[in-house]
């Protein structure tokens, strides 16, 4: 039986192989424990092989090359990575948590996102979140960083994005900046995580600071106005509902005084000097009063895109 792997090695059958081959009993039975574990692990991946269609439509390639998984080595081995990715043991457990997630979109045709890649990127967001040291979650002292991060908006974006980190992490928000995964059309998302810390992600996806900037505050009026039992996943469609325009309202607002707003367009002057000046006296970036005067179709959306700054990922 033990010679066929249809019995165990007991420790009576160790004991006796000791005094028969003059080797520990010990040597004997951890054999026999790395049999029976080597035994469970091929029964799980040929369990797992069973949802190889579910890995395949996850961005594979994309997450071994940011580092999230391993290569794969087969089907069932593809799975179990996943698995371990998002956190949860079994295929069903996935989908019970991903059904469950109550998440709030800006419906558009033309910015759609393929599910499994969504919470791909979703989950590296978490994965960036754990590693910073967040403090309580403070709404009042959040609003103060608020006001500090719009000042820095005028700044560097390289050392204003360094400086509001830490004003999130000191207010209790998380704040990750991550790279969008192929077929994921989020500019932003917010969702609380388990030990009730605000998360705000951003993707950087259209790489001018006017965007990061008006994404960061529009992510950061979920926080402040919305459910923390929801996950909002904000694109860059123009067609918003609900909670979004609460959002763009809020963050529009709070950025450039809304007075003060209605007080500069009415002249219809939008020199580079207008802008500039008109910034300069708010406090801001002029990328974001350019960003609005195109949005808000005062502007051609190719006039003054030289007052931006661009970015990119590093490689």
């Amino acid at each position: 039986g033990v010679l066929t792997g249809d019995a165990p090695i007991s420790a009576e059958l160790a004991g006796i192989l000791e005094q028969e081959f003059d080797l520990p009993a010990s040597l004997w039975l951890s054999m026999e424990s790395s049999y029976r574990q080597k035994l469970a692990e091929l029964a799980r991946a040929k369990a797992m092989a069973g949802f190889a269609e579910w890995a395949k439509a996850f961005p594979l390639r994309d997450l071994v090359k940011r580092g999230a998984i391993a290569k794969p080595l087969s089907d069932g081995d593809a799975v179990a990575q996943l698995l371990d990715f998002f956190g949860v043991a079994s295929v069903e457990d996935w989908q019970c948590l991903n059904d469950a997630s109550k998440v709030a979109y800006r419906h558009s045709p033309s910015f759609a996102s393929n599910e499994k890649n969504l919470a791909a990127w979703l989950r590296l967001g978490e994965l960036e979140a754990e590693w910073q040291q967040c403090a309580k979650y403070d709404k009042e002292e959040f609003l103060g960083a608020l006001s500090e991060i719009r000042l820095l908006t005028g700044t560097p974006t390289g050392s204003a994005l360094e400086k509001t980190f830490a004003l999130c992490n000191q207010s209790g928000v998380a704040l990750a900046l991550v790279e969008p995964l192929p077929k994921v059309a989020a500019s932003g998302a917010t969702r609380w995580l388990s030990d009730r810390t605000p998360l705000i992600q951003l993707s950087l996806r259209h790489k001018t600071n006017d965007h990061l900037w008006h994404t960061f505050f529009h992510e950061a009026a979920h926080v402040l106005l919305h459910s923390s039992d929801c996950v909002f996943i904000d694109t860059a469609s123009d067609q918003i509902a609900g909670f979004d325009v609460a959002a763009d309202e809020w963050a529009s607002d709070f950025l450039i005084d809304r007075s003060d707003w209605n007080e500069f367009v009415t002249g219809r002057h939008f020199s580079e000097w207008a802008v500039r000046s008109f910034a300069r006296n708010q406090g801001i970036a002029p990328a974001i009063v350019v960003g609005r005067l195109q949005h808000e179709r005062l502007i051609p959306w190719s006039r003054l895109n030289y007052l931006k700054a661009r970015m990119r990922w590093r490689e």
